[in-house]
Protein backbone atom coordinates (compact mmCIF):
# COMPACT_ATOMS: atom_id res chain seq x y z
CA UNK A 1 0.00 0.00 0.00
CA UNK A 2 1.16 3.33 -0.31
CA UNK A 3 2.26 5.35 2.03
CA UNK A 4 1.38 8.77 3.57
CA UNK A 5 -1.67 8.93 0.83
CA UNK A 6 -4.04 11.87 1.11
CA UNK A 7 -7.86 10.50 0.97
CA UNK A 8 -11.07 12.74 0.89
CA UNK A 9 -13.89 11.73 3.45
CA UNK A 10 -17.88 12.15 2.84
CA UNK A 11 -17.91 15.16 4.56
CA UNK A 12 -14.93 16.78 2.60
CA UNK A 13 -12.35 16.44 5.07
CA UNK A 14 -8.82 15.42 4.11
CA UNK A 15 -7.24 12.56 6.14
CA UNK A 16 -4.37 9.70 5.42
CA UNK A 17 -5.65 6.66 4.02
CA UNK A 18 -5.43 3.70 6.29
CA UNK A 19 -4.62 0.13 5.01
CA UNK A 20 -5.75 -1.38 8.75
CA UNK A 21 -9.03 0.44 8.48
CA UNK A 22 -10.14 -1.16 5.03
CA UNK A 23 -8.58 -4.46 6.43
CA UNK A 24 -10.86 -3.88 9.77
CA UNK A 25 -14.06 -3.04 7.48
CA UNK A 26 -14.18 -6.14 5.76
CA UNK A 27 -13.27 -8.10 8.53
CA UNK A 28 -16.28 -6.94 10.23
CA UNK A 29 -18.43 -7.76 7.35
CA UNK A 30 -17.43 -11.08 7.56
CA UNK A 31 -14.65 -11.70 4.81
CA UNK A 32 -11.80 -14.34 4.98
CA UNK A 33 -8.06 -13.21 5.77
CA UNK A 34 -7.48 -14.41 1.86
CA UNK A 35 -10.53 -12.83 0.67
CA UNK A 36 -9.00 -9.25 2.41
CA UNK A 37 -5.53 -9.73 1.03
CA UNK A 38 -6.85 -10.04 -2.01
CA UNK A 39 -9.06 -7.24 -1.82
CA UNK A 40 -6.33 -4.84 -0.45
CA UNK A 41 -3.72 -5.74 -2.88
CA UNK A 42 -5.83 -5.27 -5.86
CA UNK A 43 -7.03 -1.72 -4.22
CA UNK A 44 -3.61 -0.75 -3.11
CA UNK A 45 -2.66 -0.62 -7.52
CA UNK A 46 -5.26 1.66 -8.04
CA UNK A 47 -5.10 4.16 -5.17
CA UNK A 48 -3.92 8.02 -5.99
CA UNK A 49 -3.67 11.19 -3.98
CA UNK A 50 -6.93 12.45 -3.31
CA UNK A 51 -9.01 9.63 -3.84
CA UNK A 52 -12.78 9.42 -2.23
CA UNK A 53 -13.68 7.00 0.37
CA UNK A 54 -16.73 6.99 -1.41
CA UNK A 55 -14.33 5.05 -4.86
CA UNK A 56 -12.43 3.19 -2.18
CA UNK A 57 -15.63 1.67 -0.85
CA UNK A 58 -17.00 1.01 -4.48
CA UNK A 59 -13.38 -0.65 -5.45
CA UNK A 60 -13.68 -3.39 -2.37
CA UNK A 61 -17.64 -3.53 -2.78
CA UNK A 62 -17.54 -4.99 -6.12
CA UNK A 63 -14.21 -7.40 -5.07
CA UNK A 64 -16.25 -8.71 -2.23
CA UNK A 65 -19.35 -9.12 -4.36
CA UNK A 66 -17.76 -11.63 -6.53
CA UNK A 67 -16.58 -13.75 -3.90
CA UNK A 68 -19.37 -13.80 -1.91
CA UNK A 69 -22.66 -11.36 -2.35
CA UNK A 70 -23.83 -12.12 1.55
CA UNK A 71 -20.43 -10.31 2.59
CA UNK A 72 -21.00 -7.68 0.08
CA UNK A 73 -24.26 -7.44 1.27
CA UNK A 74 -22.99 -6.92 4.78
CA UNK A 75 -19.94 -4.52 3.71
CA UNK A 76 -22.90 -2.37 1.97
CA UNK A 77 -24.44 -2.19 5.50
CA UNK A 78 -24.37 1.51 6.51
CA UNK A 79 -24.95 2.74 2.83
CA UNK A 80 -28.12 0.37 2.61
CA UNK A 81 -29.80 2.17 5.35
CA UNK A 82 -29.01 5.17 3.38
CA UNK A 83 -31.33 3.68 0.55
CA UNK A 84 -34.58 3.49 2.62
CA UNK A 85 -35.77 6.91 1.82
CA UNK A 86 -35.90 9.27 0.28
CA UNK A 87 -38.56 9.77 3.30
CA UNK A 88 -37.47 8.33 6.18
CA UNK A 89 -40.92 5.97 7.27
CA UNK A 90 -39.10 3.05 6.16
CA UNK A 91 -36.37 3.70 8.37
CA UNK A 92 -38.86 4.38 11.29
CA UNK A 93 -40.47 0.77 10.56
CA UNK A 94 -37.12 -0.58 10.11
CA UNK A 95 -36.08 0.61 13.85
CA UNK A 96 -39.20 -0.77 15.22
CA UNK A 97 -39.16 -3.72 13.72
CA UNK A 98 -35.50 -4.12 15.81
CA UNK A 99 -37.31 -3.33 19.19
CA UNK A 100 -40.26 -5.45 18.25
CA UNK A 101 -38.00 -8.80 18.04
CA UNK A 102 -35.86 -7.53 21.49
CA UNK A 103 -39.32 -8.04 23.06
CA UNK A 104 -41.06 -4.05 22.53
CA UNK A 105 -44.84 -3.77 21.62
CA UNK A 106 -44.14 -0.71 18.89
CA UNK A 107 -46.48 1.40 17.38
CA UNK A 108 -44.78 3.57 13.93
CA UNK A 109 -45.99 6.88 13.27
CA UNK A 110 -48.69 7.69 16.37
CA UNK A 111 -50.14 11.11 17.08
CA UNK A 112 -49.53 11.83 20.80
CA UNK A 113 -51.18 14.76 23.17
CA UNK A 114 -48.42 16.47 24.94
CA UNK A 115 -49.28 18.76 27.97
CA UNK A 116 -49.43 21.48 25.70
CA UNK A 117 -49.82 20.26 21.71
CA UNK A 118 -49.73 16.99 20.14
CA UNK A 119 -46.84 15.60 18.56
CA UNK A 120 -46.30 12.92 15.68
CA UNK A 121 -43.72 10.26 17.50
CA UNK A 122 -42.38 8.27 15.34
CA UNK A 123 -41.83 4.88 17.18
CA UNK A 124 -43.45 3.96 20.90
CA UNK A 125 -41.79 1.34 22.22
CA UNK A 126 -43.35 -0.46 25.56
CA UNK A 127 -41.87 -3.24 27.52
CA UNK A 128 -43.35 -4.09 31.00
CA UNK A 129 -43.13 -0.91 33.16
CA UNK A 130 -41.10 1.14 30.25
CA UNK A 131 -42.57 3.33 27.63
CA UNK A 132 -40.24 4.41 25.57
CA UNK A 133 -40.83 7.63 22.98
CA UNK A 134 -38.29 7.01 19.95
CA UNK A 135 -37.27 9.71 17.40
CA UNK A 136 -35.50 8.83 14.20
CA UNK A 137 -33.59 11.02 12.49
CA UNK A 138 -32.31 9.68 9.11
CA UNK A 139 -30.24 10.64 6.58
CA UNK A 140 -29.70 9.71 3.13
CA UNK A 141 -25.76 11.19 2.55
CA UNK A 142 -22.82 10.26 4.45
CA UNK A 143 -20.69 12.67 6.70
CA UNK A 144 -23.58 14.18 8.44
CA UNK A 145 -23.87 14.53 11.84
CA UNK A 146 -26.67 14.88 14.52
CA UNK A 147 -25.23 18.19 16.42
CA UNK A 148 -26.27 19.33 20.00
CA UNK A 149 -29.54 20.52 18.79
CA UNK A 150 -31.38 17.71 18.22
CA UNK A 151 -31.11 16.72 21.35
CA UNK A 152 -32.31 19.43 22.88
CA UNK A 153 -35.31 19.62 20.38
CA UNK A 154 -36.46 16.12 21.09
CA UNK A 155 -35.71 16.32 25.33
CA UNK A 156 -38.41 19.61 24.96
CA UNK A 157 -41.05 17.11 22.72
CA UNK A 158 -40.23 13.92 25.23
CA UNK A 159 -40.81 16.54 28.16
CA UNK A 160 -44.11 17.52 26.83
CA UNK A 161 -45.55 14.10 26.73
CA UNK A 162 -44.59 12.75 29.37
CA UNK A 163 -45.88 15.66 31.46
CA UNK A 164 -49.31 14.50 29.82
CA UNK A 165 -48.61 10.49 30.48
CA UNK A 166 -47.91 11.37 34.00
CA UNK A 167 -51.31 13.11 34.51
CA UNK A 168 -53.38 10.15 32.94
CA UNK A 169 -50.72 7.12 33.32
CA UNK A 170 -51.26 4.08 31.78
CA UNK A 171 -51.66 0.84 33.39
CA UNK A 172 -48.89 -0.42 34.37
CA UNK A 173 -46.42 2.30 33.00
CA UNK A 174 -43.89 3.75 35.64
CA UNK A 175 -41.43 4.73 33.86
CA UNK A 176 -40.68 6.69 30.65
CA UNK A 177 -37.89 7.32 28.25
CA UNK A 178 -37.12 9.38 25.57
CA UNK A 179 -34.88 7.89 22.89
CA UNK A 180 -33.32 9.62 19.52
CA UNK A 181 -31.80 6.98 16.92
CA UNK A 182 -30.01 8.10 13.95
CA UNK A 183 -28.07 5.91 11.28
CA UNK A 184 -25.21 8.44 11.15
CA UNK A 185 -23.44 9.97 13.93
CA UNK A 186 -23.83 12.38 16.67
CA UNK A 187 -21.54 15.46 17.63
CA UNK A 188 -19.38 15.14 20.81
CA UNK A 189 -21.88 18.14 22.69
CA UNK A 190 -24.80 16.12 21.47
CA UNK A 191 -23.60 13.01 23.43
CA UNK A 192 -22.69 15.00 26.15
CA UNK A 193 -26.16 16.31 26.45
CA UNK A 194 -28.04 13.31 25.89
CA UNK A 195 -26.00 11.59 28.62
CA UNK A 196 -26.52 14.56 31.13
CA UNK A 197 -30.30 14.70 30.47
CA UNK A 198 -30.93 10.97 30.38
CA UNK A 199 -31.64 10.65 26.66
CA UNK A 200 -31.12 7.26 25.28
CA UNK A 201 -28.83 7.79 22.14
CA UNK A 202 -28.09 4.85 19.80
CA UNK A 203 -26.25 6.25 16.52
CA UNK A 204 -24.86 3.58 13.56
CA UNK A 205 -21.14 3.66 15.83
CA UNK A 206 -22.81 4.74 19.39
CA UNK A 207 -22.61 3.35 21.76
CA UNK A 208 -19.85 1.10 21.16
CA UNK A 209 -22.18 -2.02 22.91
CA UNK A 210 -25.86 -1.77 21.56
CA UNK A 211 -24.84 1.12 18.92
CA UNK A 212 -27.24 0.70 15.04
CA UNK A 213 -24.49 -1.46 13.90
CA UNK A 214 -23.97 -3.61 16.85
CA UNK A 215 -27.61 -4.46 16.88
CA UNK A 216 -28.19 -5.56 13.43
CA UNK A 217 -24.89 -7.91 13.08
CA UNK A 218 -26.26 -8.67 16.34
CA UNK A 219 -29.61 -9.65 15.79
CA UNK A 220 -29.05 -10.08 12.07
CA UNK A 221 -32.22 -7.68 10.83
CA UNK A 222 -30.82 -7.09 7.96
CA UNK A 223 -32.54 -3.87 5.33
CA UNK A 224 -33.16 -5.34 1.83
CA UNK A 225 -31.66 -2.56 0.67
CA UNK A 226 -28.47 -4.59 1.60
CA UNK A 227 -28.97 -7.16 -1.21
CA UNK A 228 -26.73 -7.09 -3.77
CA UNK A 229 -29.16 -9.41 -6.29
CA UNK A 230 -31.63 -6.99 -6.54
CA UNK A 231 -31.97 -4.09 -8.53
CA UNK A 232 -32.68 -0.95 -7.72
CA UNK A 233 -36.36 -0.64 -8.74
CA UNK A 234 -36.73 -4.24 -7.49
CA UNK A 235 -35.76 -2.56 -3.60
CA UNK A 236 -38.10 0.66 -4.27
CA UNK A 237 -41.16 -1.75 -4.52
CA UNK A 238 -40.55 -3.73 -1.54
CA UNK A 239 -40.37 -0.81 0.48
CA UNK A 240 -43.39 0.47 -1.23
CA UNK A 241 -45.31 -2.35 -0.01
CA UNK A 242 -43.72 -1.67 3.22
CA UNK A 243 -41.07 -4.51 3.39
CA UNK A 244 -37.89 -3.32 4.55
CA UNK A 245 -36.68 -6.72 6.73
CA UNK A 246 -34.43 -9.49 4.45
CA UNK A 247 -36.21 -12.15 6.05
CA UNK A 248 -39.55 -10.91 5.54
CA UNK A 249 -38.93 -11.91 1.88
CA UNK A 250 -38.38 -15.30 3.19
CA UNK A 251 -41.18 -15.67 5.05
CA UNK A 252 -43.43 -14.96 1.99
CA UNK A 253 -41.91 -15.55 -1.27
CA UNK A 254 -44.15 -15.07 -3.57
CA UNK A 255 -42.94 -11.44 -3.10
CA UNK A 256 -40.44 -11.61 -5.28
CA UNK A 257 -42.14 -12.89 -7.49
CA UNK A 258 -44.83 -9.78 -7.36
CA UNK A 259 -41.95 -7.62 -7.79
CA UNK A 260 -41.49 -9.25 -11.05
CA UNK A 261 -37.94 -10.93 -10.45
CA UNK A 262 -37.75 -13.47 -13.43
CA UNK A 263 -37.80 -16.97 -12.29
CA UNK A 264 -34.12 -18.00 -13.46
CA UNK A 265 -32.94 -14.96 -10.40
CA UNK A 266 -35.47 -15.67 -7.54
CA UNK A 267 -32.18 -18.93 -6.38
CA UNK A 268 -29.46 -16.61 -6.18
CA UNK A 269 -32.17 -13.70 -3.70
CA UNK A 270 -33.08 -16.29 -1.51
CA UNK A 271 -29.46 -17.63 -1.60
CA UNK A 272 -28.25 -14.42 -0.75
CA UNK A 273 -30.82 -13.79 1.80
CA UNK A 274 -30.53 -17.17 3.89
CA UNK A 275 -27.26 -16.21 4.15
CA UNK A 276 -27.56 -12.39 5.29
CA UNK A 277 -30.46 -14.28 7.93
CA UNK A 278 -28.25 -17.29 9.34
CA UNK A 279 -27.56 -16.09 12.50
CA UNK A 280 -31.87 -15.15 13.01
CA UNK A 281 -32.43 -18.85 11.24
CA UNK A 282 -29.73 -20.07 14.20
CA UNK A 283 -31.29 -18.30 17.27
CA UNK A 284 -35.27 -19.39 16.61
CA UNK A 285 -34.08 -23.37 15.84
CA UNK A 286 -31.92 -22.63 19.33
CA UNK A 287 -35.08 -21.20 21.13
CA UNK A 288 -37.32 -23.98 19.73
Amino acid sequence: MKKELRITKASGEIATFSEAKLRASLQRAGATDEQIDLITDDISSKLYEGISTKKIYRLAFNLLKESSRHLAAKYHLKRAIMELGPSGYPFEKFIGEILRYQGYSIKVGEIVQGHCVQHEIDVLAQMENKLCMIECKYHNRLGIFCDVKIPLYIQARFKDVEAQWLKSPEQGITKYQGWVVTNTRFSTDAVQYGTCIGLNLISWDYPVKGSLKDQIDTLGLYPITCLTSLTKNEKEQLLERKIVLCKEILQNEKLLDQIGVKPSRIGTVLSETLQLCEHLITNKKSKN
